[in-house]
């Protein structure tokens, strides 16, 4: 017997075994896929940031708490444009949107400044872990908060 089914006779799988939706056809839930686009964002910026802020700390140009806030904004740069078109899709005018982008990156760049202050100064994490941990606590504020507010279908 080979590979295929013998001519004239249609083989199918049982019904059971088709998904009805696939990933592509949007089966996946709508929060899950805005998170995933914005997970998939925030690997883009995070490379903007890791580079900056590593570039900056290994050249000797700053130390690690100025160089993660500067990254920060790099990174804040790139996130804004690929979420409001990727993860949000969002037609809120870029007026109301980017002041609004802007007071939730600010926020978030306080946290990022705290919590690297926290982790790096006073806890004595490395650098790169403090950032890293940074990372995370900083994205679900974001991913919240701009999905509340920022590009929030007006």
């Amino acid at each position: 017997m080979g590979f295929f089914p013998p001519r004239g006779r249609v083989t199918r799988r049982p019904k059971a075994d088709i998904p009805e939706r696939s990933f592509r056809d949007g089966a996946m839930n709508p929060l899950a896929r805005q998170f995933a686009a914005f997970s998939g964002v925030g690997l883009v910026a995070a490379v903007v940031h890791y580079s900056v802020l590593i570039g900056l700390v290994e050249t000797g140009l700053a130390e690690p708490l100025p160089a993660n806030l500067s990254a920060y904004l790099a990174g804040g740069v790139v996130s804004y444009g690929l979420n409001r078109r990727y993860a949000f899709r969002s037609d809120r005018a870029h007026a109301e949107a980017t002041w609004r982008f802007a007071v939730v990156a600010g926020v978030g760049f306080l946290l990022t400044g705290l919590f690297t202050h926290l982790l790096h100064d006073r806890l004595d994490a490395p650098y790169v872990i403090a950032a890293l941990m940074t990372t995370g606590i900083v994205m679900l504020w974001s991913f919240a908060a701009n999905r509340a507010w920022t590009f929030r279908k007006a």
